[in-house]
């Protein structure tokens, strides 16, 4: 009960904080099995992304988060886990013990939804940084899963790196074409299209 009403607060206060527009230029939010990959400005980006689904969409879709900053503390271990349901995987190579892109593809096998950022880190800037190769190996691995791309603006101003209250400003997530990974298609030129993509979408 409290964990609904937190998902139901939390979506509510990201539209208050950032008028949270959402626009739906190359597809419409339909209940079927997504991963939506964005530019990653701060920690957050998975939150609009989540708010400006409706609310059925919300309840199975699950944002990729590190496990090494959302289990930093007993407030966000329930937030990631109880409030978002999140997929947790550890960036730390040399001490992990479960491989990031199957924890991914497991919970796309539960009928999951994603939101993930291929940055792999935060990007203060306007440019969108090389993606890393995880949605490569989601995306080969599960490549009937549609993957909309998605163009974050103004959140790294409600959020700046280092700030503990965040600003009202009016932000937006341009949601574009859906596609897929192509037959035989190679790591480099898949993740350079899929980056293509999201910077197309930048007003």
């Amino acid at each position: 009960m409290i964990a609904a009403l937190l998902r139901r607060a939390t979506g509510a206060g990201a539209w208050v904080l950032t008028g949270a527009q959402a626009r739906w230029v190359g597809c419409a939010p339909e209940p079927v099995q997504r991963i939506y990959f964005a530019n990653h400005t701060s920690h957050g980006d998975f939150v609009l992304v989540w708010s400006c689904l409706p609310e059925p969409l919300r309840m199975q879709t699950r944002p990729v988060a590190a496990k090494d900053y959302w289990t930093r503390g007993a407030l966000r271990r329930y937030l990631i886990r109880e409030v978002f349901h999140g997929v947790l995987v550890d960036r730390h190579r040399e001490s992990r013990t479960e491989d990031p892109v199957e924890v991914m593809v497991q919970a796309l096998d539960e009928g999951s939804s994603l939101i993930l950022f291929p940055e792999g880190t935060r990007n203060p800037g306007e440019e969108v940084l090389p993606f890393k190769s995880g949605i490569f190996h989601a995306a080969r691995a599960r490549p009937l899963v549609d993957l909309v791309p998605v163009y974050l603006q103004n959140l790294n101003r409600v959020m700046p790196r280092g700030e503990l209250l965040p600003v009202p400003l009016l932000c937006s997530a341009t949601f574009g074409a859906p596609t897929r990974i192509g037959p035989g298609e190679e790591k480099d030129a898949f993740l350079a299209r899929l980056r293509q993509a999201i910077l197309d979408l930048r007003p």
